[in-house]
């Protein structure tokens, strides 16, 4: 009861319907995404999944929290994932030429192309910039060519292009040690 019994073959995610094992093939590795968000480019395969998109990304709505450490999540599916790797330890994908441990196959894929295989399928159509991943190219299009500062800090107004960078900021000026 409750089994996944529907893996997939290239990422090892479980579904315990083969419907949605067959959607989830389509959209996540083969690309196939009808349904488009009006407010970013983001596309998805279900008009559900763009609802919340919307909702937890656009809306900042993060309705499911960490009872250990009250983080907070769009998606249930984070949050278990979150609990599983942060409190509870659980990164069951192992690089096997680092040792580095990821919560996901997708993760150690990943990994494996941009680190240890020098993979960076994702060019700058601007500079001459590659990158490894696709979040990675649009942060640098959007820093850099665009001059995009979104993140604010609301001590001293002062705008950064990475919410790190405003962490690191705020950490270093603005909280009490």
């Amino acid at each position: 009861e409750g089994k996944k019994q529907f893996k997939c073959d290239i990422c090892d995610a479980g579904f315990g319907h083969k419907g949605s094992l067959n959607r989830h093939v389509a959209s996540v590795h083969e690309g196939k995404k009808r349904f488009k968000c009006d407010i970013c480019s983001s596309a998805f395969s279900l008009n559900s999944t763009l609802k919340a998109h919307v909702s937890a990304i656009h809306e900042e709505k993060k309705p499911f929290i960490c009872g250990t450490c009250t983080a907070s999540f769009g998606f249930i599916g984070k949050l278990k994932r979150h609990i599983s790797s942060v409190h509870e330890g659980n990164k069951p994908f192992k690089c096997e030429l680092c040792n580095t441990a990821f919560v996901e196959k997708i993760g150690l894929n990943r990994h494996i192309s941009s680190i240890h295989e020098g993979k960076k399928p994702f060019k700058c159509d601007i500079c001459d910039g590659q990158f490894s991943l696709k979040g990675v190219l649009k942060k640098h299009k959007s820093s850099v060519h665009e001059r995009k500062k979104p993140f604010k800090c609301v001590s001293c107004n002062t705008n950064y292009a990475q919410k790190s960078t405003l962490k690191k900021h705020i950490s270093t000026f603005h909280e009490k040690t």
